[in-house]
């Protein structure tokens, strides 16, 4: 166990926002969350669990224990005639773990290529993107409780995943479905996951409803695309539309896509015949958030050294520089007044994806 006092956090949040942690843990196993669990000054304080800093907003300095996740380790755990079942620590780059199942010939992944973050924290937010959803590959995670310090391990509904949501982001007195249902126990901030399982279907089938990747697929005349193709499609595409955080600081998507009725599609529709919008299974439609931004002239504009990325109004960016950064209030009265702007327009109110520390 590596503890750290007044740790600096801006090389460990993807929007590069300065600010410290008062302490901070780097988690390299199992046995280092029991250590802290252990330690009679760690145990009673509040924890904060930080993968790779990609989905977090810091408004401050963090006082929680930052349990700073650094288990690595990946492997092929079964294969049945059904499936490969895939297990990853949970300080695994995402994208890393992505390219090493194809590596291994262990397709199933590739639409969910350069999604950043760490693989503890895809099914905490039910990552997804180009008609895959984390929870369509998942198979079982192993986690702690922070409080009992006792191991355990869920499956995919007791996950309880919903659109970029599951029990991990509720507390117990606020774990509640969609339909305002319970949803079971809440675990935020109550559990550290260590090990994340893949189930990758057997045979594999080409995922493709996308229009970006559909157009990729016609532009390279491929009748039956390869799963490397399709990570190599996806890559490409969000390399053109995103920002790399790496030059740009950003969280990515920033806000949710929103649902709505079809009733209350085809009113916005009569207003605004462009909307992009998207039919779901269960008969809602969902609606284009960066769409609704940029409607709203958002696109490329700015507040302190907070913007809107002038590609995509679904992302918004640090434009400031080391210790001149976007500081994390920058960052949320721009997301503020975008909401401000869309909900006035559309009758919408459009939800953040990151956590606010």
């Amino acid at each position: 166990m590596v503890v750290e006092k007044n740790a600096p956090l801006q090389p460990w949040n993807t929007f590069g926002i300065a600010a410290r942690a008062h302490t901070l843990v780097r988690v390299r196993s199992a046995a280092d969350v029991h250590a802290v669990l252990a330690d009679a000054a760690l145990a009673p304080q509040p924890k904060f669990v930080l993968g790779g800093g990609s989905n977090i907003v810091l408004t401050g300095d963090v006082k929680p224990v930052v349990l700073k996740m650094e288990i690595k380790g990946r492997r092929l755990v079964e294969e049945t005639s059904k499936a490969w079942i895939v297990e990853a620590g949970a300080g695994e780059v995402w994208h890393d773990c992505v390219a090493w199942t194809l590596e291994q010939g262990f397709p199933g992944l590739e639409n969910l290529a350069l999604i950043p973050g760490t693989v503890g924290a895809s099914p905490v937010q039910n990552i997804g993107a180009y008609g895959v959803e984390l929870q369509d590959r998942f198979d079982s995670l192993d986690a702690i409780d922070l409080v009992t310090g006792q191991p355990f391990t869920l499956d995919a509904a007791q996950c309880g995943f919903g659109y970029r949501d599951s029990v991990f982001k509720h507390s117990p007195s606020d774990a509640l479905g969609p339909q305002g249902l319970p949803r079971g126990m809440g675990l935020g901030g109550r559990a550290v996951i260590t090990h994340v399982r893949f189930r990758l279907p057997k045979p594999w089938k080409p995922v493709l409803g996308y229009l970006d990747l559909e157009r990729r697929r016609v532009e390279a005349g491929v009748e039956q695309p390869s799963a490397q193709q399709i990570f190599d499609w996806v890559c490409e595409i969000r390399r053109a539309k995103l920002p790399d955080p790496a030059v740009l600081g950003n969280a990515g998507s920033f806000f949710k896509n929103p649902t709505v009725s079809p009733e209350q599609c085809s009113d916005i529709i009569a207003r605004d015949p462009k909307i992009v919008h998207y039919p779901m299974p269960d008969g809602s439609i969902k609606l284009a958030a960066g769409w609704l931004i940029d409607a709203c002239g958002w696109k490329g504009k700015t507040i302190g050294k907070a913007g809107v990325y002038e590609k995509q109004a679904l992302v918004l960016v640090n434009r400031g520089c080391g210790a001149d950064s976007v500081t994390g209030g920058e960052v949320m009265t721009l997301a503020k007044a975008i909401q401000t702007s869309v909900y006035e327009r559309f009758g919408i109110r459009l939800e953040p994806e990151p956590v606010v520390v």
